[in-house]
């Protein structure tokens, strides 16, 4: 089972690429970020025309998240269920069963400043999906894949250069240990867990050709449950795909799991 993440930063103004992209590499699971879309706008005709149901969460101009499936898309659900009364107010998480396997969606929030509001509303993000994955899985047990831009660099070798980003949001203590948290549970960052050389990265700044002096960040992740990362065949980031004409400022990362 191929399995994407990609954060596309407007699905209106990349639907071109992203249709030609799948028709290229044939996902079988794509989880899509920063549709900046309203559910009623989704193109699902588009995805249907390739073979693929899909399931979007959006709100219009900002956020939205949807999962994209050519091998079934069942129990759908937006939002968190983790035992509290309060909804999500953006749309950044969407859930779905494909072939077996649990996947979440997540756009999880950028933080802006450390201290700033946004900050602490991202770390009490990351608190939620935790709390969601406790209450709805058996992160050790179930085939479970929690996919997305998680806006968080989970180390030192996951940005260009540490001293550039010190005091910035992505690498600060409290953001790394709320994936570690995750990770805790017992899922697994198969892409670090093949690759351990610095200096790969899933997302290059626009400004200052940030991406050809290979000055990124690994911010875009694949956790999945020991089930699924030990029939992990391989992963990769399509770096080809940040080229070209008007691009999301992401690559897609591509896992490749043997999913009897």
């Amino acid at each position: 089972m191929r399995i994407v993440t990609w954060n596309v930063n407007s699905l209106k103004a990349r639907l071109g690429r992203v249709e030609a992209w799948i028709r290229a590499v044939q996902p079988d699971v794509l989880c899509i970020q920063e549709t900046k879309m309203t559910d009623e706008a989704f193109p699902h005709a588009a995805f249907a025309a390739l073979g693929y149901e899909s399931a979007h969460h959006g709100e219009g101009r900002w956020n939205g998240v949807a999962i994209i499936s050519r091998v079934g898309l069942d129990d759908v659900r937006a939002g968190f269920a983790d035992g509290r009364d309060d909804p999500d107010p953006d749309a950044r998480i969407l859930w779905a069963t494909c072939g077996g396997v649990r996947v979440a969606c997540c756009y999880v929030p950028n933080g802006r400043e450390v201290d700033h509001d946004h900050y602490h509303y991202k770390l009490d993000w990351l608190g939620r999906l935790y709390d969601d994955l406790v209450a709805n899985t058996d992160p050790v047990a179930d085939r479970v894949v929690v996919v997305g831009d998680f806006n968080v660099a989970p180390d030192d070798r996951d940005v260009w250069s540490p001293a550039a980003f010190e005091g910035s949001t992505h690498v600060t203590g409290p953001e790394r240990e709320a994936i570690d948290r995750l990770t805790g549970l017992g899922l697994v960052d198969v892409f670090r867990e093949r690759f351990d050389d610095a200096g790969l990265y899933s997302w290059w700044d626009y400004r200052a050709g940030a991406f050809y002096k290979r000055q990124g960040m690994r911010i875009d992740l694949v956790l999945a449950s020991p089930p699924a990362a030990e029939a992990l065949d391989f992963v990769l980031i399509d770096r080809n795909e940040r080229k070209g004409e008007k691009p999301s400022d992401h690559a897609p990362v591509v896992a490749d799991f043997h999913l009897g």
